[in-house]
């Protein structure tokens, strides 16, 4: 009896209480639930997603030194708790940034990278622009407000597009799916245990990030894989948001598969010598499946290997593109006509 009772209350529709949410496909940023995605609002301490990117991408090595310097004095609430003239490595940075969400790291980070907080912001909205965040603002690497309540701004739609792009990098995706992890520096060691509780209490978490102000409440970004499948949901202004994104990730788990549309080993487009390189797959209802449209272009001329390109289609939009190649075909001279040897010669 208590089997059939928790059976039923999982099949019970619940209420995201979030303001915004959006719950995204990673691999190819289908949007497959959303409620006010494109509001925009502060987005607390979630912006320190970006801070790690831009770090990233604009480091020449990672594990460079770094002398904490006295700008840290200006952080307040969240912080790891980094002294002036400490040197620590800039990826244990990012593990404090991260982790334990430290307002000090992200502070020490912009100053290392951009030169100044608003040298750091400037790069941050340059990443955000190239990325398609079209509705985000992000003045400082922390996400704290200012002394006006002035803040990052953006929405769950672009923050879902910006944690999709972060988890291509190996090393972002590491640093988010750590649990905890000791840090020695020249004055102290640190422990540092991750602030997603969703990594330690739910199996198929794989990352995210934290947020709070007063003024942004509660926000929360965090990814899953299960399957084939890869999900990254965000919530903004979600009270109850660690059990909200647990419930989105087993409804759509089991709502969607990860079908293969294209099979390198089977698709030869009624030419032997075409090809493509690559098996690829697509997350899906039955429903959905039972709709796809696979096309095939193919180019008059062409002055490479590539002769042309095959789509997946949903209801007219472009869910997967793949190029078509064709083999390289090596002629045995040697078993040529003199005739053909010529025409060849010429044809080079």
């Amino acid at each position: 009896m208590k089997k059939i009772i928790i059976f039923m209350l999982l099949l019970l529709p619940f209420n995201v209480q979030a303001r915004s949410v959006t719950v995204m496909d990673m691999d190819t940023k289908r949007v497959i639930y959303q409620e006010n995605q494109s509001d925009v609002r502060l987005i607390a301490s979630i912006s320190k997603i970006m801070t790690s990117l831009v770090a990233l991408n604009n480091s020449k090595d990672i594990n460079s030194i770094v002398t904490i310097n006295d700008n840290i004095l200006k952080s307040f609430g969240s912080g790891i708790y980094i002294e002036v003239g400490e040197k620590i490595s800039l990826d244990n940075l990012l593990y404090g940034l991260m982790l334990r969400s430290g307002n000090d790291a992200a502070i020490a980070i912009a100053d290392y990278i951009g030169g100044s907080m608003d040298g750091f912001a400037l790069l941050m909205n340059e990443t955000a622009k190239n990325i398609g965040m079209k509705k985000t603002n992000f003045i400082n690497s922390s996400g704290l407000e200012n002394e006006l309540g002035e803040g990052n701004t953006s929405t769950s739609y672009d923050m879902a597009l910006l944690m999709s792009e972060a988890m291509k990098n190996d090393t972002f995706r590491k640093i988010v799916s750590t649990k905890k992890i000791t840090v020695k520096t020249n004055y102290k060691t640190y422990l540092w245990h991750n602030k997603n509780k969703l990594l330690t209490n739910y199996k198929y978490c794989t990352g995210g990030k934290t947020g709070f102000t007063e003024k942004a409440r509660r926000t929360l970004v965090t990814t899953a894989s299960y399957k084939n499948m890869n999900f990254v949901i965000v919530t903004l202004n979600d009270p109850n948001d660690f059990l909200n994104h647990e419930n989105l990730y087993e409804k759509y788990f089991k709502k969607y598969k990860s079908y293969k549309v294209l099979n390198k080993n089977k698709e030869n487009f009624n030419n032997e010598n075409y090809y493509i390189k690559n098996d690829r797959y697509l997350t899906l209802t039955k429903e959905e499946y039972k709709n796809i449209k696979k096309e095939v272009y193919l180019y008059d001329k062409n002055i490479s290997d590539v002769v042309g390109y095959v789509t997946i289609k949903l209801n007219d939009d472009i869910l997967v593109q793949e190029n078509i190649y064709e083999k390289e075909i090596i002629l045995k001279e040697e078993k040529l006509s003199l005739f053909d040897k010529i025409k060849n010669f010429f044809k080079r």
